[in-house]
């Protein structure tokens, strides 16, 4: 779910690229921006929705309340009202650091392995 490095340059997404990052369909990101309200997108015309990163980031969010955490959504939108801290975010990119740490220290069990 991490950020392709070369779109980190881009402005604007478009809800399939999002939808390809979380591995959802469209459909849901559309369902999602009607039942959370921190999840607004502009729309250019014709009302195709374009996603900047603080969009991507709550989209990250309720993901991880909703699929990772399998919260419900009135629990999810509970806690996204009672976290004006951002802890939860906090949590979540301590997670994915966490996930990137692990596959390169399983990279490395690997490359090692191979010379035993």
């Amino acid at each position: 779910m991490a950020l392709n490095k070369n779109k980190d340059l881009k402005m604007f997404y478009s809800i399939g690229e999002v939808a390809k990052m979380f591995n959802v369909t469209e459909t849901l990101l559309r369902f999602w921006e009607k039942e959370f309200t921190n999840i607004a997108p502009q729309k250019a015309g014709r009302g195709i929705r374009q996603y900047t990163k603080a969009d991507i980031e709550q989209v990250r969010l309720v993901y991880h309340l909703v699929k990772e955490r399998g919260m419900t959504l009135q629990g999810a939108r509970d806690m996204i009202k009672r976290d004006k801290g951002g802890g939860v975010n906090r949590n979540i990119e301590v997670i994915e650091r966490l996930k990137c740490i692990r596959s390169d220290l399983q990279a490395i069990n690997k490359d090692l392995n191979g010379f035993v």
